[in-house]
């Protein structure tokens, strides 16, 4: 039992703790940062890390770790509302989809499912961009709109394996429409499925936030960003390779941490793991 419970929690614990480093590193940065961001020191420009500048300065003298926690903020709000809009449209969408199911309704949220993952992120900020410009709003526009139908798909497929079970006849025999039958049976019986896959969308959205910021679609100057600093390094990595490593670094361990977190809570919330 020991072993079992310990093994549950071997990618939970260290998920949780970067996922709360970076979240803190964020909340941080609107009280606090060592140096103020939109300053430029061009007569310390490039610095490696020392004493004062623990992460070193970029090409016009900006302090690195302070760029990395504000940046923190503009990342994780971006993934974050993104992932929101996917769950909040996407979830009722599913649930609508599977109560419907091989019905016209069905069949259209579905096939308006495959007409949107047939355009990637990328390419949805490329188009919104072009007609109102690049932003980090836009971005999260963007991926938002792609995690629709990530949230949809799921959504539905978990419903139908549950619409067929007694105690789902048993509400209907009592009276219940399709609408409180999904929402005081269905959901709650999936909620696990979406947690996980919240988080696991989350890091594809610090990913997506910071592609988009590396070709300037996402938020723009003076706002920090870590897809941008790594743009604004690529033709200095000879000359200053710290440019590139820290915002590099940052990205892996954000999303090394939420997928750990994301199968850490999979692990804990298996009903059959549970029984065990």
């Amino acid at each position: 039992m020991a072993a079992t419970t310990k093994s549950r929690f071997r990618n939970l614990v260290p998920g949780a703790v970067l996922v709360c480093i970076f979240f803190g590193a964020a909340v941080l940065s609107f009280f606090y940062t060592p140096f103020d961001v939109e300053k430029f020191n061009i007569a310390q420009r490039m610095l490696r890390p020392d004493a004062v500048h623990w992460l070193g300065t970029d090409h016009f003298g900006r302090d690195i770790l302070s760029m990395l926690m504000v940046g923190a903020r503009t990342s994780l709000a971006v993934a974050f509302v993104a992932v929101s809009i996917g769950i909040v449209v996407g979830v009722p969408l599913g649930l609508m989809a599977a109560s419907y199911r091989g019905r016209w309704l069905d069949e259209l949220i579905m096939r308006g499912n495959d007409l949107v993952f047939a355009f990637p992120a990328l390419v949805i900020a490329i188009m919104i961009t072009a007609v109102f410009g690049p932003s980090a709003v836009n971005a999260i526009i963007a991926i938002g709109i792609f995690n629709i139908p990530v949230f949809a798909r799921l959504t539905r497929g978990a419903a139908l394996g549950i619409w067929n079970r007694e105690f789902i006849l048993a509400a209907r025999v009592a009276g219940k429409n399709s609408v409180r039958i999904s929402v005081e049976h269905i959901l709650p019986n999936i909620l696990n499925l979406l947690i996980v896959q919240g988080t696991i969308q989350f890091s594809l959205g610090i990913l997506a936030e910071a592609g988009l910021s590396y070709v300037g679609l996402g938020a723009q100057p003076p706002t920090p960003s870590w897809g941008r600093m790594l743009a604004d390094s690529q033709t200095l990595t000879n000359l200053a390779p710290h440019l590139a490593l820290f915002p590099g670094m940052v990205i892996v361990l954000s999303v090394l941490g939420l997928n750990l977190l994301g199968d850490g809570l999979r692990d804990w919330l298996d009903p059959r793991l549970r029984r065990e």
